[in-house]
C-alpha cells in the first residue's frame, strides 16, 4: 500500500517501513500523523478531494539532520565587492510506521 502525503508544503509518495527526510518538524513531536491526498493499494486508487478520508498515515520522527552545506557568493563587477556565506538545511528524519482506516486500533 503506498500513500501520497503532503508535509512542509511537499508532497510525498510513501509506504510503510520507509524512512525520508522532510523540513524540521517540532522538536517535542516524536508521533505524526498525516492525511494522505491519495491512497494506492494494488490496481485500486483513492484520489481525494482534497484528502482521502477515513485513512491515516502514522509516522515516528527518528531523528534531527542537518542537510548538505550551500555555499553562496555574492559578486559585483568593476566595485571589487565579493561576500561569501553559506547556508544548510535542517530536516526531520521520519520512518512511517503505518498506512491505515483512522479507525483502527492504535
Amino acid at each position: 500500500m503506498q500513500a501520497v502525503i503532503k508535509a512542509g508544503g511537499k508532497q510525498y509518495i510513501v509506504k510503510e517501513g520507509q524512512t525520508l527526510n522532510i523540513d524540521l518538524v517540532d522538536s517535542d513531536a516524536k508521533k505524526l500523523e498525516f492525511e494522505p491526498l491519495m491512497v494506492i493499494e494494488g490496481d485500486k486508487v483513492q484520489v481525494g478531494a482534497p484528502i482521502v478520508s477515513g485513512v491515516v498515515v502514522k509516522a515516528e520522527v527518528v531523528e534531527e539532520v542537518k542537510g548538505d552545506k550551500l555555499k553562496i557568493l555574492k559578486y559585483k563587477a568593476k566595485k571589487r565587492i565579493s561576500r561569501k556565506t553559506g547556508h544548510r538545511q535542517k530536516f526531520s528524519n521520519i520512518k512511517i510506521t503505518g498506512i491505515g482506516s483512522a479507525t483502527a486500533k492504535k
